[in-house]
């Protein structure tokens, strides 16, 4: 549980409702959830905020579709919709520019805000984005149990616990009843079952979606100079770990660790050296 007074308030940006919490000042650092069943900003960062607040403005915004945010998602371009929303963001907080912190679905935010606006992100850590590689390789299993979770007989707190335990984490028995309850309850949201923020495209224009969604396709990134620090956790069963190597081989200022026995939540799993090695990141000049 984080011990960071957090002031909290709802900002317009393109129509919709964001919610932001805040705390700390300092260089502004915005920290970008994951898009499973139920996340939400504080909660996926619960064991950050603290230790990042101690140099940085930290601001935590529900990203469109998730938490105390609107509900919905351009699903034709749903990493450009999620980058448009942190880009209005930056402007209604009167923020030129951020670091920007991202993990999965906020990870893919993130880098397609920096391929698209370079000049608003000062430095960017990406934890097992998504759309890394995502059309030349089958879903991982993990990804399958997140996609299908409003599918089928429709959402279940077995359902969750099943993703959260087997494949968002490495060790499952550390993760607390009450983080499933939390989320499970988050996630049978009726706004939320109505329009899934995080599905498979679908449609005439699926393959389109696809090909926009995976990074790799976009020549951009072998220019894109933002310092970057990729943390991807080796036991990942969500977004394949060779995600990272090909990010570091292939933008121009991108750092890679990689770390033992730690799934797909590793800001969550291995928080110490999480925030370390974000705090030095974000100090070097």
């Amino acid at each position: 549980m984080t011990s960071s007074t957090l002031s909290e308030k709802t900002v317009r940006v393109n129509g919709q409702d964001l919610f932001v919490a805040e705390a700390g000042s300092g260089p502004a650092v915005v920290l970008l959830h994951g898009g499973g069943p139920g996340a939400s900003g504080v909660s996926n960062y619960v064991r950050n905020i603290d230790a990042l607040t101690v140099h940085h403005r930290v601001i935590v915004p529900d990203l469109p579709g998730y938490g105390r945010s609107s509900k919905h998602v351009d699903q034709s371009d749903p990493f450009g919709h999620l980058a448009g929303a942190v880009r209005g963001l930056l402007d209604e907080l009167g923020l030129g520019s951020a670091h920007l912190i991202g993990n999965s679905y906020g990870g893919a935010a993130a880098l397609r805000l920096a391929l698209d606006s370079p000049g608003r992100v000062d430095r960017m850590v990406l934890m097992g984005p998504g759309g890394i590689g995502t059309t030349r390789s089958l879903p991982t299993p993990g990804l399958r149990s997140l996609l299908s979770y409003y599918g089928g007989r429709g959402p279940s707190r077995d359902k969750l616990a099943t993703f959260i335990r087997h494949y968002l984490v490495h060790d499952g028995s550390a993760v607390p009843d009450e983080v499933i309850d939390d989320r499970y309850q988050a996630s049978v949201d009726p706004d939320v079952i109505a329009d899934p923020p995080l599905r498979r495209p679908s449609g005439t224009s699926a393959l389109r979606t696809l090909w926009r969604m995976d990074f790799t396709r976009d020549r951009r990134l072998t220019k894109l100079r933002t310092p970057t620090l990729v943390i991807w956790g080796a036991a990942d069963k969500v977004n394949h770990p060779r995600g990272g190597l090909a990010l570091a081989t292939t933008m121009p200022d991108c750092d890679l660790l990689m770390i033992s026995r730690t799934g797909h939540w590793v800001q969550w799993e291995r928080a110490e050296l999480f925030n370390r090695s974000v705090r030095e990141f974000l100090d070097e000049h």
